[in-house]
């Protein structure tokens, strides 16, 4: 079973219909004692950084989800939950995000040529980097679908694909049990209900 994240950042409905659609039991709570229930999480987020960091800290779900990575359970995070996992974030400010992953979240402006849009928004085919479980029915090149003006600048190791906009740009991230989609899999069609789906095929310490 699936636990998503409600920590009052995030679209949750698109999300449960697409765990629906891909035939896998998931719910929302912002309970950790409901949470335990679940075998692997998912955090999502829509927004900004800093008041999505903000609210993890003061509803004490950013510990929780900090304390369930390290204990071996799969942890997802999509869009700016991507982004949260990372050690810190240059959206208006500096912020500090989960420090799961070792990098920060930068942004597209400066980084990509000049007259492209930001936010990119719009279906970009994924280009693979390292090895990872998510797209294991999944073809190098497949498009999915991204709105966001800040992405991960990290190590290449970490990166399971990426994707190009004027620049190579972070699609998806992996460490260990962690990872992260900087596009939204529940707004890809057949090749984001594969991810998820490959997702819900991954272990936890179901407690």
């Amino acid at each position: 079973m699936t636990g998503i994240v409600d920590y009052g950042v995030g679209n949750l409905f698109s999300l449960c219909r697409s765990f629906d659609a891909a035939g896998e039991e998931a719910f929302v709570s912002g309970d950790p004692r409901e949470l335990d229930r679940t075998d692997r999480i998912i955090l999502p987020g829509v927004g900004a950084f800093g008041d999505a960091a903000r609210k993890l800290r003061e509803s004490g779900l950013g510990e929780y989800v900090v304390s369930r990575a390290g204990s071996g359970t799969p942890l997802l995070g999509i869009c700016l939950g991507m982004q949260l996992l990372f050690d810190r974030s240059f959206e208006f400010g500096v912020h500090p995000g989960l420090g799961l992953i070792p990098g920060d979240v930068v942004p597209l402006e400066g980084r990509i040529p000049a007259g492209l849009k930001i936010p990119q928004i719009g279906w970009n085919r994924l280009i693979f980097g390292k090895k990872c479980r998510l797209f294991d029915e999944v073809k190098e090149g497949d498009c999915v679908y991204f709105v966001h003006s800040y992405f991960a600048d990290c190590d290449r190791k970490y990166v399971a694909a990426f994707t190009e906009y004027g620049a190579e740009i972070t699609a998806a991230v992996a460490s260990g049990n962690v990872y992260g989609c900087q596009f939204h899999p529940e707004k890809s069609g057949r090749t984001g209900l594969s991810i998820l789906k490959a997702f819900c095929a991954t272990g936890g310490d179901r407690k």
